[in-house]
């Protein structure tokens, strides 16, 4: 696992290749990102499916409840099956884009 901060953001990547790992290192340290927004970047993952993004709705919905935003970066996956309380996008510039918006309207109190 990989960590950088970039402003308010954080950008964990998985550099193990084990995604039931890297969910549950992030949740264990969880407590140290929680007050940053999120980019989880699985971009370097060859494959994903529907099944293995549903591991982080869990951690999704909590870091939602406390007003950030956690976003997932993977070009592999079908869009259009993710599921709504998920949000992936293609790359990490994107990511990026998408918690500038989040925090926009937050602001504005939507």
């Amino acid at each position: 696992m990989k960590v950088d901060h970039k402003g308010n953001t954080t950008i964990i990547k998985d550099t193990q290749n084990d995604l039931g790992a890297f969910v549950h290192k992030i949740t264990k340290d969880y407590h140290v990102f929680q007050n940053q927004n999120i980019i989880l970047d699985l971009s370097h993952t060859k494959s994903l499916t529907i099944a293995e993004l549903d591991l982080f709705k869990d951690l999704v919905k909590s870091h939602k409840n406390g007003k950030k935003s956690i976003i997932i970066v993977s070009d592999v996956i079908d869009f259009n099956k993710v599921p709504n309380s998920l949000l992936v996008v293609p790359s990490v510039l994107e990511a990026h884009d998408m918690i500038e918006m989040d925090e926009i309207e937050r602001d504005l109190g939507f």
